[in-house]
């Protein structure tokens, strides 16, 4: 990632430092595996009980990620023992879901924290690709795939096109009150997120100063990771906070 994010309220105040959460957020959803990936039963992973959470609430978190007029019609997924599952079947082609922190970028710290809940919900375009390489990676996780193994599947899914490349308009709502995106700082932060098929966030006036922007690459966190990302589709996720959370209440400036 050229450019660590960083995040700036509306006249160029600089925010609380909530750059680093909210990357961790753009990677916690979109991060793929890697040869750096834990396998399910390594030391940093916890009993998989850890991560579920009773039905009802976890629907009703995935719902809280995009304003009600969204949501409500979105299917929902929700985390099994086996990866995610479809609970409720929408109709107007957005999927709302919990993110957890195995969904994340390989290299992230935060990666195996239970406390992480990130509610999101993708848009149509995201769907066929941003969903489903979420979807595909946490089963291996699960399932105990080695690391070689979960990134030769994903690797074999894009090249087959059973995952198809990245369409143009594809974004996600991270907009809930009750998730937790990271450790650090406000632990939450409400925003929209964008995916671009791009190497970086030139184009977006990303991460400089006085921008609304942060972005980064999708598939890891930190640098040092050329050789491996350049081996992959160009993937940037780019986030601008919101002024308010999904249910629409205004979200305090130092949350921002």
């Amino acid at each position: 990632m050229k450019n660590r994010p960083r995040t700036y309220v509306p006249g160029d105040v600089p925010a609380i430092r909530v750059g680093r959460a909210a990357a961790l957020a753009a990677s916690l959803l979109l991060g793929l595996a890697s040869g750096s990936l834990h396998a399910k039963g390594s030391p940093g992973m916890a009993p998989i009980d850890a991560y579920l959470l009773d039905r009802t609430k976890e629907i009703s978190l995935a719902r809280s990620a995009a304003p009600d007029a969204i949501s409500k019609d979105a299917t929902i997924l929700v985390l099994t023992r086996k990866g995610y599952e479809t609970a409720v079947k929408g109709t107007n082609g957005f999927v709302c879901y919990v993110g957890r922190g195995f969904g994340g970028a390989p290299d992230w710290p935060e990666r195996w924290d239970p406390k992480i809940l990130a509610a999101a919900c993708d848009n149509p375009p995201a769907v066929p690709t941003m969903t489903a390489l979420l979807k595909l990676r946490t089963a291996l996780t699960l399932a105990g795939k080695s690391d070689a193994e979960v990134m030769d599947r994903i690797k074999a899914a894009l090249r087959t096109k059973e995952i198809p490349p990245l369409a143009a308009g594809a974004m996600c709502y991270m907009m809930s009150k009750d998730a937790y995106l990271s450790a650090q700082g406000e632990h939450n932060m409400a925003h929209v997120m964008f995916y671009v098929p791009t190497k970086d966030g030139t184009t977006w006036g990303a991460n400089l100063p006085g921008s609304p922007v942060m972005g980064g690459n999708y598939w890891y966190l930190l640098p040092g990771h050329e050789a491996d990302v350049a081996a992959l589709p160009a993937i940037s996720v780019f986030l601008v906070a919101t002024s308010t959370y999904s249910d629409g209440t205004a979200v305090a400036p130092h949350a921002m």
